[in-house]
C-alpha cells in the first residue's frame, strides 16, 4: 500500500519553490538526469511529481538540505489528492481540534497514520458540533476516514506549523497562499475595503466596547446605538468581510454562500478566528435564504456584480421588494434590499457596488424609494484599484433599516469621493489610512452629528430633493464641486514653479554624449550571464513569494514607477519566509517584457520581496549593483532573455548578460548609469507636476474657477 505521504503531487513550479531555484532550472535537471523522477499526473505541459520522490532526488543531489516547514506543508496541501479546497476543510478542522482541545489532538497524533485516520472523524465531530451546531444546520461536514487517510501527513505538519505561528495565523497563511495562486477563482475583498466596511456598520463601537453591549455610548443621534452583536454577510465568500468585524466573545456571525466550499471555509476561518458564535449555509442567498426567519444588527456584503441570472423571474412577488421589484439587470439592487429586510430596526447595512449601479437608468426608482423613506445614508466612491475589478471606481453604499415609529432621517444624502483624498491611487497602499480615516471622520460626523464641516470635492450633504430628479444620479463625482485646494489659481501657480525647477534640474542632469572617435575604441570585454555570476558566489539570486511579518512589500508596480513599497503583507506569514531587500540590491521584474531595474537605496531598503520579482545581491569586493543594473537593463539582453506566451513575457534574469570586467574596470560605467538613474527620477518628477498642471488648469477653464485670460 502506498504511503499516504506518497500521494501528494508537487508542480514543476513546486519543486522550483522547494529547491530556490528557477523554474528553467528543474527543466534542466529534468532533461540531464536521467534518475529524475517521473510524472505521476497533471499534463503534458504542465507535469506533476510525487512530493515524496522530489524530495528525496533533490537531497541525494545535494539540492534540498532542509525543506522550510511552511513550504513542506504548503506544497502537502496543493498537491494533495482530492484538491487544494478539501485539503483546506480538513486542515480547518484539524486545526480547530487544536485550537480548542489539544489533548486530544496530542494522544491522536501518537497514534499510526491509519489508526489515525480511523479515530480523527469522532474527535473532530465534537469539536465542529460545538462551533457549528447541530449537524443539519452547519456548512462544516466532519470528513469520513478514507477521506482523511490522504490528509493525515499534512495535518501532522499543520499541527507543527500551528505550534510555530498559533492556529489562526495558520490557516491565513495556507488560505491566502490558496487564494494567491488561483485569483480568477474567488471573489476577494482585500483588507483595507473590508476593514472600512465593517467600521462603517459600527466596528468602531464594536472595538471600543468592554462591557456589556450597550455600553459604548455616543454623543446621540443613530450613532450611539448599542454595538451590533449580530452580523450577516449573505454572499459571504472567504470570509474577507466578516473577519474584518473586531472579535468579541459574545457576537453571533451569520454567513450564507452559493458554494458549500466557501461556506465551510468561512465557518473555519472565523472560528479559528475568534470566539464568536459562528454559523454559515450553503444556499443561493436570493432564491433560498437560510436566515429568512433572523434579523440582524449589520449587514455586510460584497454581491457579485452585474449578475443576470438571480432569480428575477421566480421571485417576482418576493416580500423583500418594498422599496421596488429590481429590473434583471439591477442585481445589485435586489442585494440591496435583501441586506435591508434581514437589518433589525435602526441596523446599517454596508455593501461594496459597482460605480454603475449609482446611475443606471433602470434602478432610479428604487434609488429614488431608498432616499425617500431614508433607507440610503451614505455613497462612498473609493479609488480605482482598491478591490477587484480594480479597473473601477467602486462605491460603499451604508444604509439604515427606517424604524416604523422612529422619527425621520434627516433627508440628506452623504456623497464622498475618496479618489481626491491626497490624489489617492487604489494602487498606493501606503495611501489607504489617509482615505479610511478622512471617510470614517466624515460618516462619524454626519451620522452622529448630522454636520460637518464640507470638504470641495471630496465630501458633501446633498438635500435629497436635490436628487430626485429624472436620472436619480447618485454617483459622488457628479454632485462634487471641485476642489479649489487655496483658491486654483495660487495653488497651480506653485505647481508651476515646481514644474519650471524640475524642468531646470531634469536639463541639468541631461547626460553627455561620447564622441564617435571614443565609441570606436571601446574594448571589447568577454560576456557572461547572472546564471554564471551565480554558480560563481559573485552574486545571489532571490525570487519574490507570499509576504508577511507586517512588513511592507515591494511590488512591481513600485519597481516600474519608482514608487516606494506600497504592498500588504499576508497575516500569518512569518518574517524569514520572504526575502528582506537591502541596500545594493538589484530588483528586476520578470513579467510584462519591460527592460528595469532598480538598485535599492535606504528608502526601500527592508521590504519584503514581492511576487512577480527577482533580487539580485551582488558581492561588493568583485561586483557593483550600479553596473550589473545598468546592464540588466540593456534591452537586447532582455529580448535574448525573454520567453513570450500569447499574452504575456517572462524574463529569465539568469540568461542576462554583462561583461565581465574587474571591480576597477566597473566604475565608470557604475558612474554614468547612476547619472542616468539621476536623470529619469527628475523626468519622472517633472512628468508628475506636468500632468498635475495639466489636469489642474483644464479643471480650472471648464469649472469656471481659471479666466481664459489668465497668465
Amino acid at each position: 500500500m502506498t504511503a499516504p505521504d506518497d500521494a501528494t503531487e508537487v508542480t514543476a513550479a513546486g519543486i522550483a519553490r522547494l529547491a530556490g531555484v528557477g523554474r528553467a532550472a528543474v527543466s534542466n535537471w529534468r532533461r540531464r538526469h536521467g534518475d529524475f523522477p517521473r510524472p505521476v499526473g497533471g499534463t503534458e505541459t504542465s507535469p506533476s511529481f510525487a512530493l515524496a520522490e522530489v524530495e528525496r532526488w533533490l537531497r541525494a543531489q545535494g539540492k534540498l538540505v532542509e525543506v522550510p516547514l511552511r513550504e513542506r506543508v504548503w506544497q502537502q496541501l496543493a498537491g494533495h489528492p482530492a484538491g487544494p479546497v478539501a485539503a483546506l476543510l480538513h486542515a480547518g478542522c484539524a486545526l480547530l481540534l487544536v485550537r480548542d482541545r489539544a489533548p486530544a489532538w496530542l494522544a491522536l497524533s501518537a497514534v499510526s497514520d491509519e489508526r489515525m485516520a480511523q479515530l480523527l472523524p469522532d474527535e473532530l465531530d465534537e469539536v465542529v458540533a460545538m462551533r457549528f451546531g447541530v449537524r443539519r444546520r452547519r456548512a462544516v461536514r466532519v470528513p469520513e476516514p478514507a477521506e482523511l487517510l490522504p490528509s493525515v501527513p499534512l495535518l501532522r505538519g499543520v499541527a507543527d506549523l500551528a505550534a510555530e505561528l498559533g492556529a489562526k495565523q495558520t490557516y491565513e497563511f495556507l488560505l491566502g497562499r490558496h487564494t494567491d495562486a488561483n485569483p480568477r477563482q474567488y471573489t476577494l475583498t482585500p483588507a483595507g475595503p473590508a476593514e472600512l466596511m465593517a467600521e462603517l456598520a459600527g466596528g468602531a463601537e464594536l472595538a471600543g466596547c468592554t462591557g456589556s453591549a450597550g455600553g459604548a455610548g455616543g454623543s446621540g443621534g443613530a450613532g450611539s446605538a448599542a454595538p451590533a452583536r449580530t452580523v450577516l454577510d449573505p454572499a459571504c465568500g472567504t470570509g474577507a468581510l466578516l473577519r474584518a468585524v473586531p472579535p468579541r466573545p459574545d457576537q453571533y456571525l451569520y454567513g450564507q454562500d452559493s458554494s458549500p466550499e466557501l461556506a465551510a471555509l468561512t465557518a473555519l476561518r472565523l472560528a479559528l478566528h475568534s470566539d464568536a458564535t459562528v454559523r454559515t449555509m450553503a444556499a443561493d442567498t436570493l432564491r433560498a435564504d437560510a436566515y429568512d426567519d433572523r434579523r440582524a444588527d449589520a449587514v455586510l456584503c460584497h454581491p457579485p456584480f452585474n449578475e443576470r441570472n438571480w432569480g428575477h423571474d421566480e421571485l417576482a412577488y418576493d416580500a423583500r421588494w418594498e422599496y421596488g421589484f429590481p429590473a434583471r439587470a439591477e442585481s445589485e439592487l435586489a442585494w440591496v434590499q435583501h441586506a435591508l429586510a434581514r437589518l433589525t430596526d435602526d441596523g446599517t447595512a454596508v455593501l461594496l457596488m459597482p460605480p454603475a449601479a449609482a446611475s443606471r437608468r433602470s434602478g432610479r426608482r428604487i434609488r429614488a424609494d431608498l432616499l425617500r423613506r431614508g433607507a440610503l445614508r451614505a455613497v462612498i466612491a473609493l479609488p480605482a484599484g482598491v478591490a477587484p475589478p480594480y479597473n473601477l471606481p467602486l462605491h460603499i453604499w451604508v444604509l439604515r433599516r427606517p424604524a416604523p415609529a422612529a422619527r425621520p432621517a434627516p433627508p440628506e444624502l452623504l456623497l464622498v469621493e475618496a479618489a481626491g483624498i491626497l490624489a489617492a491611487d487604489g494602487r498606493d497602499k501606503q495611501l489607504w489610512p489617509a482615505v479610511r480615516d478622512a471617510v470614517l471622520d466624515v460618516w462619524r460626523a454626519f451620522d452622529i452629528r448630522g454636520t460637518f464641516d464640507e470638504r470641495p470635492g471630496i465630501a458633501r450633504r446633498v438635500p435629497v430633493l436635490e436628487l430626485l430628479d429624472d436620472e436619480v444620479d447618485l454617483a459622488p463625482a457628479r454632485r462634487l464641486p471641485p476642489p479649489t485646494a487655496g483658491g486654483g489659481a495660487t495653488e497651480l501657480a506653485t505647481v508651476r514653479e515646481g514644474l519650471g525647477e524640475a524642468l531646470r534640474r531634469a536639463a541639468d542632469l541631461t547626460p553627455p554624449l561620447a564622441g564617435r572617435d571614443d565609441a570606436d575604441d571601446l574594448p571589447h570585454a568577454p560576456l557572461t550571464t547572472v546564471g554564471e555570476l551565480a554558480r560563481a558566489g559573485a552574486l545571489s539570486l532571490h525570487t519574490g513569494g507570499a509576504a508577511g511579518g507586517g512588513l511592507p512589500v515591494l511590488t512591481d508596480h513600485d519597481v516600474l514607477t519608482g514608487g516606494a513599497p506600497s504592498g500588504t503583507p499576508h497575516e500569518g506569514t512569518a518574517d524569514d519566509t520572504s526575502v528582506r531587500t537591502e541596500i545594493g540590491d538589484v530588483v528586476v521584474p520578470v513579467l510584462g517584457g519591460g527592460a528595469v531595474a532598480r538598485v535599492i537605496d535606504e528608502a526601500t531598503a527592508g521590504a519584503s520581496l514581492g511576487r512577480g520579482l527577482a533580487l539580485l545581491r551582488p558581492d561588493p569586493a568583485v561586483l557593483d549593483p550600479w553596473f550589473l543594473a545598468g546592464f540588466l537593463r540593456g534591452t537586447a539582453g532582455h529580448r535574448r532573455a525573454s520567453s513570450y506566451a500569447s499574452t504575456s513575457a517572462r524574463l529569465d534574469v539568469r540568461r542576462l548578460r554583462l561583461p565581465r570586467l574587474p571591480l576597477a574596470g566597473q566604475h565608470d560605467y557604475s558612474e554614468r548609469f547612476r547619472q542616468l538613474a539621476a536623470f529619469e527620477d527628475a523626468l519622472r518628477h517633472a512628468s508628475l507636476l506636468g500632468e498635475r498642471l495639466v489636469r489642474g488648469m483644464h479643471d480650472g477653464l471648464t469649472e469656471g474657477t481659471l479666466p481664459p485670460g489668465s497668465a
